[in-house]
């Protein structure tokens, strides 16, 4: 019960850092059909292309050993080793390449799934494998329970089609008393092969949508909690109040140097108390006007309060403190829309030559 109202929990899909994790450890869908299917088309291999020239090496081999008994005499345990070897060998060459193929068909078979890949977690000793209790829930849970199902659907269609097929050739069968001996191979190896190349198709069948459930069945088995995503989360971009710390002492760092930089100001656009953006112009320093410091509220009202106790003068602009709020910089020149705006405020400043005390 506490397993299935864990399982009822997962109700999130899984993450990419989740996913990329266990296919990291080697948990990957993976389908048994895939590697039926490559064994039957294999044998479907063998015996299209393989299968005549490895009877006809066969029968030349049985010929040669038991046709001339005295090419191979038996006088002492050399002489059987001898004979041993050379069947031994030649039996080797032929089946050799049965085993290649069989080899690779199963290699592909999986490689074609997924990405070959080292993964130490899934050859690492776990006891709970030879558990008696969980290889129990094994055969008789639910996932047991479906291949179950999953084995006795194939065995049904398989033996279906099999039993087709042979209904099928019953002529073919019942003619081979007729025909001559040396044809009854041929027949035979043509029937399996129409035999194997059905078998093939239907497991063609079962294998597409067995890759679509254990797909289906592995992401289900991924799904995390809400308190997984947040851990995940937490793992993945750290914890958001230490974040939130980070972000609030690096606007405290920006505060302060804002606040000293406005001594050096040359004069201050308010909004009267909302905003309020401390300029230095300097005509020596050549350029345009440099954006010291801006601030909104508190942060507008520090800024006048240094600047009337520094005797810079304050310009009170609503449209123009609001609009050059939103497009300025700290240590930036202005932009170049605000030029003429700016450099009426200066020439004003410069050509009255007032005192240094607040204009309003």
């Amino acid at each position: 019960m506490a397993e299935q109202a864990d399982q009822d929990s997962k109700t999130e899909e899984p993450t990419e850092n989740k996913i990329r994790d266990e296919v990291e450890r080697g948990n990957v869908p993976i389908s048994r059909e895939a590697s039926i299917f490559a064994s039957v088309a294999g044998i479907l291999i063998i015996a299209a292309f393989m299968i005549r020239e490895s009877a006809r090496s066969i029968t030349i081999t049985l010929e040669r050993l038991f046709g001339d008994s005295s090419e191979w005499p038996l006088r002492n345990g050399f002489d059987a080793v001898a004979l041993l070897a050379f069947v031994a060998w030649d039996m080797f060459r032929l089946l050799i390449p049965l085993f290649v193929i069989l080899m690779v068909s199963g290699l592909l078979s999986s490689f074609l799934q997924n990405a070959p890949q080292i993964a130490p977690d899934r050859i690492r000793p776990d006891f709970q494998r030879i558990s008696l209790v969980n290889g129990w829930r094994r055969i008789f849970g639910a996932r047991g329970q479906a291949e179950f199902l999953k084995a006795l659907f194939k065995l049904i269609s398989v033996g279906a089609v099999i039993s087709t097929v042979l209904r099928w050739e019953q002529g073919n069968l019942a003619n081979a008393m007729a025909v001559e001996p040396e044809a009854i191979p041929e027949m035979i190896l043509a029937i399996a092969m129409r035999l194997l190349s059905v078998v093939c198709i239907v497991t063609v069948l079962l294998l597409a949508v067995d890759l679509l459930w254990a797909r289906a069945h592995w992401r289900r088995d991924l799904r995390m909690s809400k308190q997984d995503v947040k851990d995940e989360l937490k793992r993945s971009e750290g914890d958001p109040l230490r974040k939130a710390r980070l972000r609030s002492l690096a606007l405290d760092r920006v505060r302060k140097s804002m606040i000293a930089a406005v001594p050096k100001a040359t004069l201050v656009i308010a909004n009267p108390t909302h905003y309020a953006i401390a300029l230095r112009y300097v005509k020596e320093e050549g350029g345009a006007p440099v954006v010291l410091s801006k601030g909104q509220d508190l942060l507008a009202l520090k800024i006048r309060e240094i600047a009337e106790q520094n005797s810079i003068p304050i310009i009170e602009d609503k449209n123009l403190a609001r609009s050059m709020y939103d497009s300025v910089e700290i240590d930036q020149a202005i932009p170049p829309e605000f030029y003429k705006a700016v450099a009426e405020l200066i020439h004003f400043l410069y050509s009255k030559n007032p005192p240094r005390s607040s204009i309003k």
